[in-house]
Formats: structure tokens, C-alpha cells, sequence
């Protein structure tokens, strides 16, 4: 056999042996050797399924052996490891909450460890066992101390110097050591594995191939090996979706024509020229932005952010204006009445001195104005309709709809989202926001949009200032309420529960001050046994809306009781209305009507006040449990006040003991900037499954942190628009396995929008 034919021969044995090793991912975990099927039943609660699952287990953190600190060195408040041997076990119940307490020498002093509801403990570990713990050193009973740290049983051959030691998210079942033996044992099996990127982008960014990425990750001999191996696999989940965004906005869009705006029509002119105020600079560039991909011969798919009070809405209206002078029609869509019922209030007019007709619908109209108004929509006498999600309903008929706009989008589900766009014949979609998000967040959420962001405020808006109080000193928010009050202005109150503000919420997301160390790989799994601790640990949990709290054991006649114990105690000489969720909705509007008159000084609400109340003399809110709030969340709320001609007082009461829970709301008090605030909660809340109802199934994003990874994300958005360009159903051979990889990892993704 000459040479050449040899090289060739033993070049199709390498490429069968990598294409051998890709394929294996997918077979059923139970191929990896030690992975009996009762193991694989146990793996399963960890979503592991296939070889792929087992490889894409990431370690949650890692465990620096070279680094380890002894008992007499290590600094109490410090965050270290400390290996050494068990001396004493035992088992405790003081106030009914079951406790192991654990004894640790290691030559040079004592360190005892707390570990709540963990009594399984007692049965594991035994004196003379040696073991590593990593956790924060408190000093306590004349101790140092450790509650709740990770807990790994060192194997008697392990060297302890020296060594980094994964830390994989695992069960009661099967131990982290035994975890770290399984993922070994899928990586043998997997040696070789296809590289998905193209040669030149790993060239490019000096990228590690995928097989040394995933045993680098895992395995690394060095924090610098794990980063750089965590670098490649973030680019190559963020390029995949991004490319799965793309593609899928283009097969929604292909064969169908796009809608040219007309932007400069005489509707657009009149609206010009009748604003009663001048557009900031953010205000003009947003609207040019808008309006250019309006015109423009392809679907328009655009998100606008802004910031509290930065004039979302006006901006909007520019776009309604074009639709009109297009002689076509536009849906107008928010998540509530009130608000719905605000933007028609504050727009109609402008629209009314332009020349265009509009309407409204919700649930709240007679069943005769229904009928007309949908009848003047079918026939394109009502241009603009404003609604709630009634626009969805079979009946309301649009004859000829070319532009969506969706106001507090985050608030629909993608279906909501697609059956109003299914209203029009490809219609353009412009999205509003208010909650504010990094731009590396946005290009991850919606890589298919087009972005125009707001962040200067009119001029003329007044200071607002936020005050953090602990519990027992918010008598100085209820003062501030009265003085206020007795100055003829008007206050909030917000809880963020509809009744009991406690353990309900607690039993739904978990509230970290107060969880075990396994709370958050629980809630990340699906799966009450794992164990895990949390370096991103925060005492805070997220109502989005009432919607969450469904099931929580709420509790609407104790909100009565405290509004009226407001009433009865501490407003005496004022009126207190209660708002919330579950009231019907005339009655809703009726109580925002006697706010907005000012009959009503005092209103005590849950989050349904975040949206759609604008009451100039309101001046004061006060937030109670203000640590159940994201910060963005805050954020929305805090804009309710200051919206008049009067600075706006926002106080945040807060009974957590969690330091962590006390900075973020202390972030509050230094800035106004919404953004600042999103990058800041992100980075200490992380930013889950920022998939979230796009796709079914678990996330093929394991690793993507998206305030660390901005730069990551930014470049791999651009990479996935270029190679679209170039080849845009990935049929080119450099792609094709790439485009294996995408369909598997996002095959039910759905773009934003639809």
C-alpha cells in the first residue's frame, strides 16, 4: 500500500471514529458504563437522559485543593476550603428543625459545621473520615464555624494538595464523587467528538476544540483551563441560538411580502405638529429608527426599551400615524384594562388631531358597542383599535392590519404574541418595554429583533428619592405618608402578596435567606433530593405579576384587614382603598377613578399598580417586603410617583437579615438608572432560564451568565448574522455540522414575536 493510500486509510478511521463519537451523545445514558437502569432512573430527576445530558452536567463549582486554608489561618467572613478529619457527629432538633452538627480537626484547630435537615449525614460520615468543606467562616460559641457549606468525602488515595475538585449538581443516590466517575466515564466515551464550529471562527477567538473544552471543564488542572474551556462552550450555545433565532425569523417571513410604510404622509405631519411638547433627543432617534424599519421591504420585528417615564408611548404613536397614512390599520395591545384604557386616553386625542379614527376594546364594553366597533373595524373605518388581550378573540376581525404594537410585552406568552400577529398579513411588530435589560441580554432574549433603547427622561421631571428602612424602623415611612398626606398629596402603599406577605411565596420560589443549601439546584432541576450550595446566593424572589401567586394559599380577607387596620390606626383622618388583582374589574375602575380624583388619599395595592396608574399627586410609596421584589420590579413601581409637579418619596421596608438582601435594595438609593439596576440584580440573581417560555423542555443554555458574557454574546450574534448571509440554511460543509448541533439543542425554539 503506497503512503498516500495509508494516510488516506488511517484518515477515514479518524473520521469514523469521531463521527462514531458524535453520535453517541444521544444514545440513552445507560450506554456510559456504571449507569445501571435504576441509575439512570436517579439521573432522570436530573434531566439526564443521553450521553449528552451527562456531558453537559457542568460542574456548579469547583473546589481549588491548591488552595486550601487550615483551621488556625482561615479569616472569619472569608468564603475558603478546609480539609481535615471528622472527630464528632451528631444530631440535634432545637426548635423542631433537625441539625447535624459536625466536628472537624484538622492539627491546628476545631471547626464545627451546621448542617440543617441534611440528618442523612449522621449515617455518611463517620470519625476519621477525612473530608473537605467550603463555605463562609462565621465565629460563633467560641468556634469557628461553617452552616450549611459544601460537604465532599475525600477518597483515601486522593491527594488533598494540589488537586481541583469539580462540584456536579447530584442527588442522595448518587454522590458527587460517584457523579464525577460517571461524567469520566461519558467522556471516554465520547473522545474525538466532532468539532460543530468552523475551523476559522476557532482560529478566530483562539478557541479550544470541543472534546478538550468538555474535558476541560470538568476536569481542569487549572482555574485558567476551566475558564478558557468555559469560553468555548459559552460561544458555541449563544452561536447556536442565535442561529436558531435567525432562522427561524426567516422561514416565518419567507414568501411574504413586507409592508412599505409610508412615514412622511399627511397623518404623520398633523401629529408633527400638534405634540404639545418637544421630543427628547432619545425620543427622535428611537422614532427615526422605528420608522426606518417601517419602511423598509422587509418585516419590521422591532423591540423599544426605555426606562420609567421615558415617553415609550408618544414614540409608538409615530408608528400608528404611518400605518394610518398607509391606509392601513394597527392593533394597540397592553396587559390590563387600566392601562389599555390610559393609552387611549392619552393617545386618542393626539390621534384625533391627526386624523386618525380609533377605538377601544375590552372586556368591560356592552355587548351592542362591541358589535358596532368591530363591525367599523372590519370594514377599515377604525384605524388604530386599543386592547387588552380581547384583540385576540376569533371575532375581532382586522380588514387589513399591518402593524402590532405590544405594549409590556414580557407580560404575553409567545402564543398571545403569535395569535395577534396572525391577525395581519405578515404585519409588522413593534414591542414596548419598560423593564429595563442589558443589551447582551436582549441579543440573547431576541436575537431576530431590532433595538431602539430610551434613557432620557423629559425634561421637567421631578426628583424622586428612595429611602431603605428595616422593619422595625418604618415608622419613618408612615410619618413621611402623613406629612405628605397632610399636604394634600396622596400615597401608596404596595405589598407584594395579595394577603399573608409570608411562607406562601416562600413554599413557591424559595426564600434564600433562609434555605437549605440545596433549595437552588432543586428549583433549577426539578428535583427535591439534589444537593448543591449556591455561590450566587440572594434573599430575594421575584412576583412578576399576580399571576404568581396563584396557589399560594393568598389570602385576600387578611389584605382587607391590614387595609383597614391602615385606615382604622394610622390614616384615621384619610381615605384607604384596597387594590388588587382579584377584584372585578369594574370595581378596579371605580377605585382608580376615586385615586385619580383624589377622593381616595391613601391606596394599599399589590403589583397591579405597577402599570397603568398615573396620578400626578401621588408623591409617597411606601413598599412593604421590598426584598420579595427584583430590583426592575422596584424600579416600575418606584415610577408611579414624582409624576406630577412634586418631587416623589419611595420608601423600601425590608425585615430580611440577609446582608445580600440589603445591598441589592440599597442599590435603590444610589441610582435612578434602570439599566444600572438590571446589570446590578442580574449579577447577583443570575438570569435563570433566560429561554423562558420560548422553548419547551429543558434549556440548551447550561452555562451563559449574561452579565459576564456580554462581550460573548455580542460577538456570537454577529458570527451567526454573517454566516446567515453567506449560507443561509447552513447547507455549506462547514456548517453542516453545526446545523446538526443547532436542530438538536433548539429544535422547538420559537422566535420573539412568533
Amino acid at each position: 500500500m503506497t503512503a498516500s493510500l495509508q494516510t488516506t486509510a488511517a484518515c477515514d478511521l479518524v473520521s469514523e471514529a469521531r463521527l462514531a463519537s458524535t453520535l453517541v451523545l444521544d444514545e440513552p445514558v445507560t450506554r456510559v458504563k456504571l449507569v445501571s437502569p435504576a441509575r439512570a432512573s436517579v439521573l432522570a430527576k436530573l434531566h439526564i437522559k443521553t450521553v449528552r445530558d451527562l456531558v453537559t452536567h457542568y460542574p456548579m463549582r469547583y473546589i481549588d485543593m491548591s488552595r486550601v486554608a487550615t483551621v488556625a489561618a482561615a479569616r472569619i467572613g472569608d468564603v475558603c476550603t478546609i480539609c481535615g478529619q471528622v472527630y464528632d457527629v451528631q444530631v440535634k432538633r432545637p426548635k423542631r428543625i433537625p441539625l447535624v452538627e459536625i466536628t472537624l480537626v484538622d492539627g491546628t484547630g476545631t471547626l464545627m459545621l451546621t448542617m440543617f435537615r441534611q440528618v442523612w449525614l449522621a449515617d455518611k460520615l463517620k470519625p476519621g473520615m477525612t473530608i473537605a468543606v467550603a463555605g463562609k467562616l462565621d465565629f460563633d460559641y467560641g468556634f469557628k464555624r461553617m452552616t450549611n457549606p459544601f460537604l465532599e468525602v475525600l477518597e483515601q488515595e486522593s491527594p488533598v494538595e494540589g488537586v481541583i475538585v469539580p462540584v456536579h449538581p447530584a442527588t442522595e443516590k448518587i454522590s458527587p464523587a460517584m457523579m464525577r466517575r460517571l461524567v469520566s466515564n461519558a467522556l471516554d466515551l465520547t473522545k474525538g467528538v466532532l468539532d460543530p464550529l468552523p475551523l476559522d471562527i476557532r482560529l478566530k477567538y483562539r478557541l479550544m476544540s470541543r472534546g478538550a473544552a468538555l474535558e476541560c471543564i470538568h476536569f481542569p488542572h487549572t482555574m485558567e483551563e476551566q475558564a478558557a474551556a468555559r469560553r468555548r462552550l459559552v460561544y458555541e450555545e449563544i452561536l447556536m441560538l442565535q442561529l436558531a433565532l435567525m432562522m427561524s425569523s426567516a422561514r416565518r417571513s419567507k414568501g411574504k411580502v413586507a409592508r412599505c410604510h409610508v412615514i412622511d404622509g399627511p397623518c404623520m405631519k398633523s401629529l408633527c405638529g400638534s405634540l404639545p411638547f418637544q421630543l427628547t433627543n432619545g425620543q427622535n432617534e428611537a422614532r427615526d429608527q422605528i420608522l426606518s424599519v417601517m419602511a423598509s421591504d422587509r418585516t419590521a420585528n422591532h423591540m423599544l426599551l426605555g426606562d420609567v417615564g421615558t415617553g415609550k408611548t408618544i414614540v409608538a404613536a409615530h408608528a400608528l400615524a404611518a400605518v394610518a397614512d398607509t391606509g392601513s390599520q394597527a392593533a394597540f395591545m397592553a396587559p390590563t384594562e387600566i392601562l389599555a384604557e390610559q393609552h387611549a386616553a392619552s393617545l386618542g386625542p393626539l390621534l384625533d388631531k391627526a386624523g386618525v379614527s380609533w377605538g377601544l376594546l375590552t372586556g368591560s364594553i356592552s355587548a351592542a358597542e362591541r358589535d358596532g366597533l368591530l363591525e367599523r373595524l372590519a370594514d377599515g373605518s377604525v384605524t388604530v383599535l386599543f386592547g387588552t388581550h380581547a384583540l385576540l378573540q376569533d371575532d375581532v376581525v382586522f380588514r387589513d392590519m399591518s402593524l402590532a404594537v405590544i405594549d409590556e410585552q414580557q407580560r404575553f406568552g409567545v402564543d398571545q404574541r403569535v395569535t395577534l400577529l396572525s391577525k395581519g398579513e405578515n404585519p409588522d411588530a413593534l414591542y414596548l418595554t419598560a423593564t429595563p435589560i442589558p443589551r447582551s441580554l436582549a441579543l440573547a432574549l431576541f436575537g431576530n429583533l431590532t433595538l431602539s433603547y430610551l434613557r432620557e427622561k423629559p425634561k421637567g421631571v421631578m426628583p424622586r428619592t428612595t429611602t431603605v428602612h428595616p422593619r422595625q424602623l418604618k415608622g419613618a415611612a408612615y410619618d413621611a405618608a402623613l406629612e405628605a398626606l397632610r399636604r394634600g398629596e396622596q400615597v401608596y402603599i404596595v405589598c407584594p402578596l395579595v394577603g399573608e406577605a409570608g411562607k406562601a411565596t416562600g413554599a413557591k420560589r424559595g426564600d434564600r435567606s433562609s434555605s437549605t443549601s440545596g433549595s437552588r439546584a432543586a428549583d433549577r432541576h426539578g428535583s427535591k433530593d439534589v444537593q448543591s450550595t449556591d455561590e450566587y446566593e440572594f434573599a430575594s424572589i421575584s412576583i412578576e405579576d399576580e399571576s404568581d401567586l396563584q396557589g399560594l394559599g393568598t389570602d385576600v380577607a387578611a389584605a382587607q384587614s391590614y387595609a383597614e387596620f391602615l385606615q382604622r390606626k394610622t390614616f384615621v383622618d384619610f381615605h384607604v382603598e384596597l387594590l388588587h388583582g382579584k377584584i372585578p374589574a369594574a370595581k378596579k375602575r371605580e377605585i382608580m377613578e376615586s385615586f385619580a380624583k383624589g377622593e381616595t388619599q391613601v391606596l394599599v395595592a399589590t403589583t397591579v399598580i405597577e402599570v397603568g396608574i398615573n396620578v400626578p399627586n401621588a408623591t409617597v410609596m411606601i413598599v412593604e417586603d421590598a426584598d420579595r421584589f427584583g430590583l426592575a420590579q422596584l424600579h416600575q413601581l418606584r415610577g408611579r410617583v414624582g409624576r406630577g409637579s412634586k418631587p416623589g418619596e419611595v420608601h423600601l421596608i425590608s425585615g430580611s437579615k440577609s446582608d445580600v438582601a440589603m445591598a441589592r435594595l440599597r442599590a435603590m438609593e444610589q441610582t435612578e438608572d434602570g439599566f444600572e439596576l438590571s446589570n446590578y440584580d442580574l449579577s447577583l440573581r443570575r438570569e435563570g432560564d433566560i429561554l423562558g417560555n420560548r422553548q419547551s423542555g429543558a434549556s440548551g443554555l447550561k452555562l451563559v451568565n449574561i452579565v459576564r458574557d456580554g462581550k460573548v454574546i455580542e460577538a456570537a450574534h454577529d458570527d451567526a448574522a454573517q454566516i446567515l448571509a453567506a449560507d443561509p440554511v447552513l447547507e455549506e460543509e462547514d456548517h453542516r455540522a453545526l446545523a446538526r448541533e443547532m436542530r438538536l439543542l433548539f429544535k422547538d425554539v420559537v422566535v420573539q414575536g412568533g
